[in-house]
């Protein structure tokens, strides 16, 4: 990724905009990145990763262990009297 401040992307827009067909460009703001320019057709695939439904099926077996062996932070203890049992 290349990263540049916002004054140097605002001198060289357009080569920037052409950068970011092949890659992100972080736009600097006071020295920490602020925006990421990215390609439209990278921006749609991202958008619709989104919102993909995932089946059991698609799950492997370690995926499922990985699963069952989560749990619940302590701190959520807190809200235990939030469920009905």
């Amino acid at each position: 990724m290349i990263r540049v401040s916002s004054a140097e992307f605002q001198r060289h827009l357009a080569t920037y905009h052409d950068a970011a067909l092949t890659q992100g460009v972080a736009i600097l703001h006071h020295g920490r990145e602020r925006t990421v320019l990215i390609s439209a057709e990278e921006y749609h695939r991202l958008k619709r990763r989104d919102r993909q439904v995932l089946e059991l099926g698609d799950f492997t077996q370690a995926d499922v262990a990985a699963v069952e062996a989560t749990r619940a932070p302590e701190a959520t203890k807190a809200f235990d009297d939030e469920i009905a049992s």
